[in-house]
């Protein structure tokens, strides 16, 4: 049961924190350089999918420039990886 609540807190948070990236209330850069625990576990591609003007299309476009796989979470992004794909959201 314990578990079960902590999965439903977490969705709760990841869900609020979608909402925010599309009401640009909360920066994708932010959340990649410094991801709050809650974040780890979600995949890159979802988040970004979250950000207004960011699509299937160039989300997967963006993932491919950074040689990173949409399957990948957050928490197991690399420090090259964020940085490179922070800096690749920024040019955007």
């Amino acid at each position: 049961m314990d578990a079960l609540r902590r999965a439903n807190d977490i969705r709760t948070a990841r869900a609020k924190l979608k909402k925010d990236l599309k009401a640009s209330r909360a920066s994708i850069h932010t959340i990649l350089l410094d991801p709050p625990e809650y974040v780890m576990t979600a995949k890159v591609f979802d988040m970004l999918l979250a950000v207004p003007k960011y699509g299937r299309v160039k989300t997967n476009r963006i993932l491919n420039q950074c040689r990173i796989s949409p399957s990948k979470t957050i928490g197991g992004l690399s420090e090259r990886q964020r940085t490179e794909l922070v800096s690749q959201l920024r040019h955007r």
